[in-house]
């Protein structure tokens, strides 16, 4: 198991639809998450800074292989074109992330 932590901007004029759209998560989404072995996904809000703070653990062996998997489905691609035109990406991501991933520096069970 991998605790991973990933952060993104959310612009302003879209936190309501977002939090709207989060508030009822179509059910093929969350299939989709448990499909390519995502556990305990969180997404937390800090305003004013308009940041998503993303938290999940990854319980599979390939991660790469599971987030693609999980890319080519057409309902995640319907499901991003209505969330990502609300995000706003960090400029200093790596390349090719959209949400920019964090280290984990403290960790206390």
């Amino acid at each position: 198991m991998e605790r991973m932590g990933m952060v993104i901007g959310i612009r302003p004029e879209f936190i309501q639809k977002y939090k709207e759209l989060h508030a009822d998560v179509w059910p093929e989404i969350l299939q989709s998450l448990s499909d390519c072995n995502v556990t305990k996904y969180s997404i937390f809000l800090r305003e004013p800074e308009n940041l998503l703070f993303g938290y999940w653990e990854y319980v599979g062996d390939d991660f790469e292989a599971d987030m693609k998997r999980m890319a080519d489905l057409s309902v995640t691609k319907e499901w991003w074109d209505v969330c990502i035109p609300c995000q706003k990406a960090l400029e200093t991501r790596a390349d090719g992330e959209w949400w920019a991933m964090m280290e984990e520096v403290f960790y206390h069970a």
